[in-house]
C-alpha cells in the first residue's frame, strides 16, 4: 500500500486505515445493489395510501411510517452511501453507473409521493389538530406542524406530480454552467518558474497566492479572459435560474423568491436585511484591512484584485501529522465536554474520515451526516498546511452536530438547516484559533492565525454577504421586469466591488464578470447562512466559559431540526434576529485589524 501523505497514490493503494469504513451504510456495492432493488420494489407501494389520510391518526401514520420511515431513510442510506463512494473517485465509471441509477429512483420516488404532502394539507384542520395529539404520530408531530405552514403554497395534486417530474431537468442550468466550467473551459496554462500549470477553478485560488506577483496576475487574466469569451452564455444560464425561482415563487403564491427561499427555515426577511444593514455600517474596518495589505505588499495606490491572496505574513513550517492534528483539536474542544471529545476522538483516530488526496478525489472537504450511518469526512489532509488543521475542526463541527442529532430525534425531524450547520463547524474553528493563539509564544505564528481569522472574516462575513446583496438585487430586477442581461448583471456586480472594497482596490474591466462564475448562485439565498452562522459562533465563543454555557451549546447540537433555525439558535444563547450578532463579530475583526498592525510593525 501506499502512503498517500508522500504521492497522489490511485486509489487502490491507499492503505485501508487512511480512508472511510463505510459499512455503517453499507458492507459493499453489493449490498447497496441489494438495498436498491428493495427501493424500487418499494416504490409502487407508496401510491396504495393515498386518499386515506384523512380516515384516522392510525390510517396516517401507517402511510407515514411506510413512506418517510421505510422508503425515505433508505433512500437517504442509499444516496449517502453512492455519493461518498463517487467522492472516493470521480472518474470510476462504475460507481457513476450506481449514481445514475440512485438518481433515476430518486426521481421516480419524488413523483409517486407527490401527492402526499397535497393530501396532508387537505386534512380537515380539526382533524389535523386531533391527529396532533396521538401516539401514533408522536415522531411526527414536528414534521407535520412544519408541513402545515406550507399549506398556502402547496399545490394541487397533478400540480405537484408535474414539477416532481421536472426534478431532473431543473438541475440543467446548474450542471450546464458546472460543465462549462470544469470541462468545456480551457483556461490555459500558468507558467510558474520553469513549469507550467494548467489554470482551472480549483488551481486558481493556490496560483493567486503565488508570491510572484506576475504569476498572480497572469493567473488572474487569463482565467477572467476565458470568462469573457463565454459570458453571454454564463448571463443566459445565470437568467434562467433567477427566472425559474420567480416563476416557482409565483405559482407557490410567494411575494418573491427571496421570500420563497426563507420560508422554509422560517427566517424573517429581516434577518437577511439586517445582515447586509450591518455588514454596510462596517466597511470601514474592511477597507482600512485592504489599505493594510497594499501597505504590506509595498502595493499602495496598485493594489489589485490578484494581489487579495497573497500571503502577506510568512511562517515557519508547522507540521501536524493526522494522529497530532486529532489531539491538537480535541484539546481545544475540551471546553465542549468529556463525551463530545471522546466521540471524536474515536470516530478520527478510527475510520470516519477518507484522510488524504488520491487520484480522481474529490477536491475539497466535506462532513456527510445521515441517520443511520456515520457521520463521514472527506478530507484531503496535508501535514504541513496549518490550514487544513482549522478545515478538520470545521469538519468535525458538522460531524458531531450530525452525531448528537441522530441520537436526540426521531428521523423525520433530525437533519438541521444549512443556518444552523455553519454555527457548528465555525464554532470549532474559533475555540481552536484561541486556543493556538493563546498559546504561541512566536509572534509570526500570531499574525499568521490572526490573518487567518481576519481572512475567514472577510470571506465569510463580507464577501458572502455581497454576495447575498447581488442575489437579493438581481432576483428585484426580475420581479420589476427588468432584463438580466450580460451589461445590467455586470454593472450591479461591479458596484458592488467597489463598494465593498472601498479605494484601496484598483479593478480592471473583467473584474465585473466575477458574477456570472460563482456556484453558489444556482442555489439561491443560501450564502447568506454562511455569514449569519460565523457571526453566531465568534459571538458564542466569546462567551464561553462555563458548564452552563457547555449545556446550553450541547443543547443547540441535540436539537437538530426540531424547531426552526432562529429558535434553536437561542438554546445557545445567540439570537439572530438581532443585529447584535453581526455587529460583534465585525467589531471583532475591526480588532484583529489593529492587532496584526501592531504585531507586523
Amino acid at each position: 500500500m501506499v502512503d498517500a501523505r508522500l504521492t497522489v497514490a490511485e486509489r487502490r493503494e491507499v492503505k485501508l486505515e487512511d480512508t472511510w469504513d463505510l459499512e455503517s451504510l453499507f458492507a459493499d456495492d453489493s449490498e447497496w445493489e441489494e438495498g436498491l432493488l428493495k427501493f424500487e420494489a418499494g416504490i409502487p407501494r407508496v401510491i396504495e395510501f393515498k386518499g386515506s389520510l384523512g380516515d384516522s391518526a392510525g390510517s396516517m401514520a401507517a402511510a407515514l411510517n411506510y413512506i418517510v420511515i421505510d422508503m425515505e431513510l433508505l433512500e437517504e442510506r442509499l444516496g449517502y452511501y453512492v455519493m461518498l463512494r463517487q467522492s472516493e473517485d470521480i472518474g470510476d465509471t462504475h460507481v457513476r453507473g450506481l449514481y445514475g441509477r440512485y438518481i433515476n429512483l430518486a426521481t421516480k420516488f419524488a413523483a409517486a409521493k407527490s401527492w402526499l404532502e397535497p393530501e396532508i394539507q387537505a386534512v380537515d384542520a380539526k382533524k389535523i389538530r386531533a391527529y396532533l395529539n396521538s401516539e401514533l404520530l408522536a415522531d411526527f408531530q414536528v414534521y407535520l406542524q412544519k408541513l402545515l405552514r406550507f399549506k398556502p403554497h402547496i399545490l394541487s395534486e397533478k400540480e405537484e406530480s408535474l414539477l416532481a417530474k421536472q426534478l431532473e431537468s431543473v438541475q440543467v442550468p446548474a450542471r450546464a454552467f458546472n460543465a462549462l466550467m470544469n470541462v468545456d473551459m480551457d483556461f490555459g496554462k500558468v507558467k510558474v518558474g520553469d513549469t507550467e500549470f494548467p489554470l482551472t477553478q480549483s488551481s486558481l485560488i493556490s496560483l493567486l497566492q503565488n508570491k510572484d506577483r506576475a504569476v498572480r496576475e497572469d493567473a488572474y487574466r487569463k482565467f477572467y479572459r476565458c470568462i469573457d469569451a463565454h459570458k453571454y452564455t454564463m448571463a443566459e444560464l445565470y437568467s434562467g435560474t433567477v427566472l425559474r425561482n420567480k416563476y416557482i415563487a409565483e405559482i407557490r403564491s410567494y411575494p418573491s423568491a427571496r421570500h420563497m427561499a426563507l420560508f422554509p427555515d422560517n427566517v424573517d426577511l429581516a434577518v437577511y436585511d439586517n445582515l447586509v444593514s450591518s455588514v454596510r455600517r462596517n466597511l470601514k474596518a474592511l477597507h482600512e484591512y485592504y489599505e493594510m495589505r497594499a501597505e504590506m505588499l509595498n502595493l499602495k495606490d496598485n493594489l489589485r484584485p490578484w494581489d487579495v491572496h497573497a500571503s502577506i505574513v510568512d511562517i515557519k513550517d508547522i507540521h501536524h501529522t493526522w494522529d497530532e492534528a486529532v489531539e491538537v483539536i480535541c484539546d481545544a474542544l475540551k471546553p465542549l465536554g468529556q463525551e463530545y471529545v471522546d466521540v471524536l476522538r474515536a470516530g478520527l483516530l478510527g475510520r470516519w474520515a477518507d484522510r488524504y488526496e488520491n487520484k480522481g478525489k474529490r477536491s475539497g472537504a466535506f462532513s456527510a451526516g445521515s441517520y443511520s450511518g456515520n457521520p463521514y469526512i472527506l478530507m484531503n489532509y496535508k501535514d504541513e498546511v496549518l490550514r487544513d488543521l482549522f478545515t478538520m475542526a470545521h469538519e468535525a463541527g458538522h460531524s458531531m452536530h450530525s452525531w448528537y442529532s441522530a441520537r436526540n430525534n426521531p428521523f423525520p425531524h433530525y437533519d438541521y438547516t444549512i443556518f444552523e450547520a455553519e454555527v457548528a463547524s465555525t464554532f470549532n474553528e474559533q475555540l481552536l484559533a484561541k486556543k493556538l493563539i493563546e498559546e504561541s509564544s512566536d509572534d509570526a505564528v500570531k499574525a499568521y492565525l490572526i490573518g487567518k481569522q481576519m481572512e475567514d472574516v472577510i470571506a465569510t462575513i463580507y464577501r458572502q454577504t455581497m454576495f447575498a446583496e447581488f442575489e437579493r438585487d438581481t432576483h428585484l430586477m426580475a420581479e420589476r421586469g427588468e432584463p438580466l442581461t450580460v451589461d445590467t448583471l455586470r454593472e450591479t456586480y461591479s458596484d458592488l466591488l467597489k463598494e465593498y472594497f472601498g479605494n484601496a482596490m484598483h479593478f480592471i474591466d473583467e473584474s465585473s464578470l466575477e458574477g456570472l462564475r460563482i456556484p453558489h448562485f444556482y442555489s439561491a439565498f443560501y450564502v447568506y447562512k454562511y455569514a449569519t452562522g460565523l457571526s453566531a459562533a465568534m459571538t458564542l465563543s466569546a462567551r464561553y466559559g462555563g458548564e452552563a454555557e457547555g449545556n446550553a451549546y450541547l443543547s443547540f447540537l441535540k436539537s437538530g431540526g426540531s424547531k426552526h433555525p432562529i429558535e434553536s439558535l437561542k438554546l445557545a444563547g445567540v439570537d439572530m434576529n438581532q443585529t447584535e450578532p453581526v455587529d460583534y463579530a465585525l467589531n471583532c475583526f475591526a480588532n484583529l485589524v489593529k492587532e496584526f498592525r501592531r504585531l507586523n510593525k
